[in-house]
């Protein structure tokens, strides 16, 4: 297989706070948190991501509170 597209390459312990900031957790509307997703970390990762890039970070991604809006984002 090949792949094309940009690795953003975060660091370790990603929790869901920084995946998507509690501020935007009164939405369920997917498109709304995809627009803030990461936004704390990398102000302009919304801008720079496209179709068939992904993410790479180290381990831990995804830990601290358990918030069903995070994978969503």
């Amino acid at each position: 297989m090949h792949f094309e597209g940009t690795a953003f390459r975060y660091g370790r312990d990603i929790d869901t706070d920084v995946i998507i900031p509690a501020r935007y957790l009164n939405s369920s509307d997917h498109a709304y948190l995809a627009s803030h997703c990461l936004e704390d970390l990398d102000p302009t990762f919304v801008e720079r991501m496209k179709p068939g890039d992904i993410i790479v970070a180290e381990e831990n991604f995804g830990c601290g509170s358990s918030r069903e809006h995070a994978p969503v984002a």
